[in-house]
């Protein structure tokens, strides 16, 4: 069972990887774990698990124990961010309505085999930075031709 693990630096900077293992399966949510249980590279880091979700796109919430699936009465905030529905064009004043709450389906915060992504957060950073264990996803983004810049085309003219 593979895991999709995404590292998120202070500046927001997301770093992915793949990770096979089972040293993950029993944690829990805003746990700390080393970073050399993920690669060597990691060796002086410390994470804490942030979130996760599981095949189906259920987010795994703190007030849920166990592994299963549960149905949960939420307020705005972690697995709600649902406006009503409306009728008409009309403005909305307030985005979050008071009173609001909607029964939604969420895991709980135990790592099980159903877990498919796992979100780290960095608490201790460690003798290498990240963007250098991670080169190849350090490059920038390819950059389009700007707006005001011309594009020159050259057609050959044919000799008569």
């Amino acid at each position: 069972m593979p895991f999709k693990i995404n590292v998120a630096e202070s500046s927001g900077k997301t770093y992915k990887f793949e990770l096979e293992s089972e040293e993950l399966l029993g944690k829990e949510l805003h746990d700390k774990i080393e970073g050399k249980i993920f690669m060597p590279e990691l060796e002086g880091y410390e994470f804490e698990i942030a979130g996760t979700s599981d095949k189906a796109g259920f987010t795994s919430h703190k007030d849920i124990p166990g592994i299963g699936l549960k149905k949960l009465l939420l307020t705005y905030g972690k697995g709600m961010k649902r406006r009503p529905r409306r009728e008409g064009k009309k403005k909305i004043s307030n985005p979050k309505p008071k009173g609001l709450r909607l029964r939604k389906t969420l895991r709980g915060r135990v790592i099980s085999p159903e877990i498919t992504q796992i979100n780290l957060k960095i608490l201790k950073q460690g003798g290498k930075k990240l963007s250098e264990i991670f080169p190849d996803q350090n490059a920038p983004k390819p950059v389009a031709a700007e707006k005001g810049a011309e594009v020159k085309v050259e057609t050959p003219v044919a000799a008569a």
